[in-house]
């Protein structure tokens, strides 16, 4: 299949080079024309800008947004919204508020252009590993353009089947699934990232105790040197915690136990704030994931071991870097 990919950045390039490799064609556009430029090297068609970017699919058109939430998407939306043709979808991959989805999603049905929200999971491991998806919007939509999704999915790999799954949906098996409506697919993926605030910061306060079981002011006999490096290495080892972010905080630890690198200055996406908001209007008690997020918030004022784990996580899955210095 063809695809239009806009935002070429440390996701939005990866997923094109993964379809590539599955024989889809893609046409590529941002405002670096050396992104532009690398992933013609790698065998994209490249557009100047959006017109040209349009131009060059076949009808009915596919164009993949990977842009950062807010204005630019918006933008980026109702100008396509200008330049495509009825039967043509817009997909959203990137971090966008669920609620905004559904808004666009009717707008853009009022011109006969359809729109799909799809949560992308993944990071810079995507490309290898493949991309976990949410996907919102309509089934036949959705089923059209099932051969792009099938393609970034990860598939079953060496995870082991799950029993009982016999007579459900296949696809999440395969790493994807269409989640619901307009707005399904952000939503899902905003709760996902919500958990994963909760489960880096678990990690962190363990580690941060593990790393101050020798602290000075315990008494000497009470005291412990431990290696955290080693820690984290044994648990992935068959341990109940095990996950993918333990495999990070291990490869972090054993390059640096101390974590020098790091100043512990933690942003957040925006996807743990709706979570929380969501958990709000929805009356569910949340106070595992609303402590994370506050922890974050902390971060920027005061910065402890804890806050280098969440670092060097997030630099792990996402290639998120910190700021070179907190606001002033």
């Amino acid at each position: 299949m063809q695809i239009g990919m806009i935002g070429l950045g440390r996701m939005g390039g990866n997923i094109l080079r993964r379809l590539m490799r599955h024989g889809h064609q893609g046409v590529v556009y941002d405002r670096d024309e050396k992104a532009i430029a690398a992933l013609a090297s790698d065998g994209a068609t490249a557009a100047s800008g959006l017109e040209e970017l349009v131009r060059k699919l076949l009808p009915p058109r596919a164009v993949w947004i990977m842009l950062p939430s807010g204005e630019v998407t918006e933008a980026t939306v109702r100008r396509l919204a200008e330049l495509l043709t009825p039967g043509d979808v817009v997909i959203d991959g990137g971090n966008s508020f669920w609620k905004d989805d559904v808004r666009r999603a009717k707008e853009l049905k009022k011109q006969g252009l359809h729109y799909l929200d799809v949560g992308t999971s993944g990071g810079t491991w995507g490309i290898d590993r493949g991309y976990c998806m949410m996907i919102g919007g309509e089934k036949e939509v959705v089923d059209r353009l099932d051969p792009i999704f099938a393609a970034l999915a990860p598939g079953l790999g060496d995870a082991p089947r799950t029993p009982g799954r016999k007579d459900r949906d296949p696809r999440a098996e395969q790493g994807y699934i269409h989640a619901g409506p307009n707005g399904a697919g952000h939503f899902v993926k905003m709760v996902h990232n919500g958990i994963e605030y909760g489960l880096m910061q678990a990690y962190a306060e363990g580690f941060d105790i593990l790393k101050n079981a020798g602290n000075a002011a315990l008494p000497e006999d009470k005291r412990l040197d431990l290696d955290v490096a080693d820690i984290a290495e044994v648990w992935r080892r068959g341990s109940v915690i095990t996950s993918w972010l333990l495999d990070l905080t291990a490869s972090a630890l054993a390059q640096d136990a101390r974590l020098d690198a790091y100043s512990g200055f933690v942003e957040d996406s925006g996807e743990g704030r709706w979570t929380i908001m969501a958990a709000i209007d929805e009356a569910v008690p949340a106070e595992v994931l609303s402590a994370a997020l506050y922890a974050r918030f902390r971060s920027r004022q005061a910065h402890t071991f804890a806050e280098k784990i969440l670092s060097a996580m997030r630099k792990g899955f996402g290639g998120h870097l910190e700021p070179k210095r907190g606001p002033t």
